[in-house]
């Protein structure tokens, strides 16, 4: 079964290689047929601490790492925080 893999921003770092990740999606509302917002915050994984609040992430599914986190971050070169 393949990983999922989510877009969002990163809204808190202060963790030890843990980042908060804020994943907004549209759904169209059943009764009144507008698009609203839906927001979730999914704590993933950051093994080097690189991502600060702000950053445009993609995390994926991956097997538990702690209590909480179940999503890990993905590293992409193309990424504004990579280029450290």
């Amino acid at each position: 079964m393949p990983r999922r893999v989510l877009q969002g921003v990163v809204v808190s770092g202060k963790n030890a290689k843990t980042v908060v990740v804020r994943v907004e999606r549209r759904v169209m509302h059943p009764v009144y047929k507008k698009f609203v917002t839906h927001a979730k915050k999914y704590h993933a994984h950051d093994e080097q601490s690189r991502f600060k609040e702000g950053d445009t992430v993609r995390i994926r599914e991956c097997r538990p790492v702690s209590k909480l986190k179940r999503w890990e971050v993905l590293v992409d070169e193309t990424a504004g925080a990579a280029k450290a």
